[in-house]
């Protein structure tokens, strides 16, 4: 038996819904703004700098933003493209990839970051009480 929202329930889903809307645009928007990244890139950049030596095979990248290996991949690609990220062969595992943050993309996301976590507070966190 399906158990339907209720319209308190239903208002409350709805809410949340636009509120995600709204909010991920506007973080996306400033983002770019801000350090010409898109969410993608912001994802991979600031996942990879988190690894040692800021590397990381590319399956575990994946996963760890829940993405596909293909999209990854093709994503990688056009941020090589762009000096952010090389691609180094895996040692472990000769199939494998792992890449590589380069010296102008660990620049980006130093920079960015800054800028990101700033727009994520303005528009989110400072928005909340501690209780909330």
């Amino acid at each position: 038996m399906t158990r339907w929202l209720t319209d308190d329930e239903m208002r409350a889903w709805l809410g949340y819904r636009r509120l995600r809307t709204l909010l991920d645009l506007q973080i996306t928007r400033d983002l770019a703004a801000d350090s010409g990244l898109s969410d993608a890139d912001y994802d991979v950049l600031s996942t990879v700098s988190d690894a040692p030596d800021h590397r990381m095979r590319l399956g575990e990248l994946a996963a760890a933003i829940r993405w596909s290996v293909s999209r990854l991949s093709h994503h990688v690609s056009r941020m090589q493209q762009r000096g952010l990220v090389t691609r180094d062969d895996c040692a472990s595992d000769g199939r494998s990839a792992t890449v590589v943050l380069t010296e102008a993309g660990w620049a980006t996301i130093q920079a960015a970051a800054k800028l990101h976590v700033a727009s994520v507070r303005r528009h989110f966190v400072d928005l909340l009480d501690p209780a909330d």
